[in-house]
């Protein structure tokens, strides 16, 4: 889901756009495009998966005229190119929908916001609990970081969403939709799960070494 139109105030436009410029900067300083210079092969990967995440996101319900929902896969692209280069690719995306006229320039901060950070953030603690916590299993990647953690990475969007709009809306409609929103967000996750679940084990049989976050060695060779 995202912003088309906007409807926060000009401080909250204002903050989103400072801190994802900061978070964004945070991920320019990891240094990721040295990774893609040394690898052909992970430039096309990364580039073909941010191109058809663009195309996927044009499949959206327009549920009002400021808000849109769609699938996001933010969660796929952390695990399969770690945090760094999702939330570029992730930026990309959102300014790609500005400039076809999707989304409004003004909310582009908001959107990054939403659909990038905090998605990005939530399945990075996930992913982290299940490489230093939990058994070294398949299934336990898969299930915990594929499924469940894209489930909650869609609920922290959708609230994330809805706070923003209950803390800095500028429309009282706005905020009202907002929280009849809210009531919706379970309904929501298991679509994103699903589809993210998918994609994730189909890459795990056939192309394990593609998805960053995943060591075939760890979960596959000492089965």
């Amino acid at each position: 889901m995202s912003f088309a139109q906007s409807v926060l105030a000009p401080w909250a436009l204002i903050l989103t756009w400072l801190l994802s410029l900061g978070v964004v900067g945070w991920a320019l300083s990891r240094r990721p495009w040295q990774a893609l210079i040394m690898d052909p092969a992970l430039q096309h990967r990364w580039l073909g998966a941010t191109l058809a995440v663009v195309l996927m996101w044009q499949l959206r319900a327009q549920a009002v005229d400021w808000l849109t929902l769609h699938l996001v896969f933010t969660v796929l692209m952390t695990l399969v190119f770690k945090v760094p280069l999702a939330l570029i690719s992730n930026v990309l995306i959102n300014v790609s929908m500005v400039v076809i006229g999707r989304n409004e320039w003004l909310m582009l901060g908001a959107n990054v916001l939403v659909t990038g950070i905090v998605p990005a953030a939530i399945i990075g603690a996930v992913w982290r609990l299940v490489d230093r916590r939990l058994p070294d299993n398949l299934m336990v990647f898969l299930f915990a970081c594929g499924f469940f953690g894209a489930a909650l990475a869609t609920l922290g969007t959708g609230l994330a969403a809805v706070l923003l709009i209950i803390v800095a809306g500028a429309d009282p409609e706005a905020v009202y939709l907002a929280k009849e929103y809210a009531r919706f967000l379970p309904l929501l996750m298991p679509s994103e799960a699903f589809i993210t679940g998918m994609l994730l084990s189909i890459l795990l049989v056939y192309h394990p070494n593609w998805v960053a976050t995943f060591n075939d060695h760890r979960y596959i060779d000492l089965q």
